[in-house]
């Protein structure tokens, strides 16, 4: 039994990581309301937010939106 106790203690706390991070470092979630209530605004097209991405160079990515 303590290899299923480990596999499933290790999959509770990665799956608990992950969510973390979405908290943390995703834009849409918004902690502070006051000084920033649009935070997804202020990414610049050269910020990488997705957790993965395949082929794709965030470095050469151009601006392709207005300002607001």
């Amino acid at each position: 039994l303590i290899p299923l106790f480990l596999i499933i203690g290790s999959g509770g706390i990665g799956a608990a990581l992950y969510v973390m991070r979405l908290a943390v470092f995703n834009p849409d979630v918004c902690w502070d309301k006051k000084n920033n209530p649009e935070p997804w605004n202020k990414l610049a097209p050269s910020d990488q937010y997705k957790f993965y991405s395949v082929n794709v160079d965030y470095s050469k990515l151009k601006k392709d939106r207005p300002d607001f």
